[in-house]
């Protein structure tokens, strides 16, 4: 090959070398989303998922053009979970995005290579998907929504603010161990209000009105609402179900006042999808999930609604109006 030949042949290989990079780079990274803890009818489902994918955006991961997103909608229904589940491993994507504790496990027991992030889930250690909160070394990390024994503060609240309350039913899925522990949290703190509580446990939809009417005929009872799909995606059932009953409830999250229930302690679950989808943009950019912490909520939540309030006959004590981050009139 003459010199001149050849040099020309370089330069166009050198040329050809910054758009081989850039292809590189800009290869379309697959992320998985199983959606468990609302149904896909859920608005406060919507509302999280466009927070996860609006944080994904804002650090350059566009749905169709520098990332393929998958989603499938799980809500309570378990066995259709597995299927989804399945599915979303085997289209071996960088990593996947899940939401509740029923739907982190089905993933855990299917791969132990994929990284998986999570959001809103319960007791991450307990249930054995990470070593520590600290260092989780394997391949799933996220955030979590609290630890069971918060669940006491619950009880605080109902008898701070219904202080005749003496019993109380708990309302909890029953088809997955996970949401039992806070069962145990409000166990153990019982004792110390003067309150006798006892489990609703409920598997479907169609269980919730019968077990609540039942506890109604109970004297001077009150209900703790425990979070789990089932219970979000019947928020509006429930907080009827109360009112008809004229049980003073503690809820999980503010969705529930705002439809009706009296009082929520807990946690804004819309921020957990934005910082899981923080944590999927660091997998991405190369980092791994053993390396990065699990995260607990720092800020909860009180919210009020004195509507409920008066129409229960209960008079909201106005330290506890003043220490609530929104009282609704």
């Amino acid at each position: 090959m003459r010199r001149r030949e050849f040099i020309t042949l370089l330069g166009g290989a050198a040329a050809a070398w910054p758009l081989v990079a850039r292809a590189q780079q800009e290869r379309l990274r697959r992320v998985g989303v199983l959606m468990g803890a609302y149904p896909s009818t859920s608005p406060e489902g919507q509302t999280a998922l466009a927070a996860f994918l609006e944080t994904l955006k804002e650090r350059g991961w566009i749905p169709g053009g520098s990332a393929q997103i998958d989603i499938r909608w799980m809500g309570d229904h378990l066995e259709q979970g597995k299927t989804y589940a399945a599915e979303l491993v085997a289209l071996a994507p960088d990593v996947i995005f899940v939401s509740s504790s029923a739907a982190t496990d089905l993933l855990a027991h299917l791969t132990s290579t994929t990284p998986i992030v999570f959001a809103q889930v319960v007791d991450p250690v307990g249930n054995g998907w990470v070593r520590n909160l600290a260092r989780p070394g394997g391949n799933i990390t996220g955030f979590a929504l609290w630890e069971p024994e918060i669940s006491g503060k619950w009880l605080e609240l109902i008898k701070g603010i219904a202080p005749q309350v003496s019993q109380v039913a708990v309302l909890l899925y029953s088809k997955y161990a996970a949401y039992t522990r806070y069962w145990q949290g409000i166990e153990a703190a019982a004792p110390h209000f003067g309150i006798k509580v006892a489990a609703l446990g409920v598997g479907n939809a169609s269980e919730i009105a019968p077990a609540i009417t039942a506890f109604a005929g109970q004297a001077n009872g009150g209900l703790v609402v425990i979070p789990s799909p089932l219970t979000n995606s019947n928020h509006g059932l429930i907080t009827e179900l109360a009112a008809r009953h004229r049980l003073p409830a503690v809820y999980p999250f503010r969705f529930y006042v705002t439809s009706g229930g009296l009082i929520a302690y807990g946690p804004d679950p819309t921020d957990t999808y934005r910082q899981g989808a923080s944590y999927v943009d660091r997998i991405l950019r190369g980092e791994k999930p053993a390396d990065l912490p699990v995260q607990q909520p720092t800020k909860f939540e009180l919210v009020i609604n004195l509507k409920t309030a008066k129409a229960l006959g209960l008079d909201v004590p106005l330290r506890l109006q003043q220490l609530a981050d929104e009282v609704i009139e």
